[in-house]
Parts: structure tokens; sequence; C-alpha cells
């Protein structure tokens, strides 16, 4: 059985431009997230 959680905000990544979801890593800083990963953290600029 899988658990599904559609309930989770999504974004799109501003470098890659996939949709990702809320992590609780992110949870008091969510308004400033931007990136869905490290790597596009990174390369932004690029």
């Amino acid at each position: 059985m899988t658990h599904k959680k559609p309930h989770l905000a999504h974004k799109i990544c501003l470098v890659c431009q996939r949709p990702f979801a809320w992590r609780k890593k992110w949870a008091k800083d969510w308004d400033n997230v931007k990136y869905c990963s490290e790597r596009c953290r990174r390369h932004k600029s690029e």
C-alpha cells in the first residue's frame, strides 16, 4: 500500500522547470524556496 500526499504544495523549479513538492525541511522557509535541489541552486546563473 502506498501513501500518497496530494495535499502538499507544489512549485516549479526556476532552473529545470520541473514541479517539486513541499518538504518538511523547507517548512520554515517555503516562501523563499525557488529550486528543487542543491544542484539546481548551484546552477542558477548558468
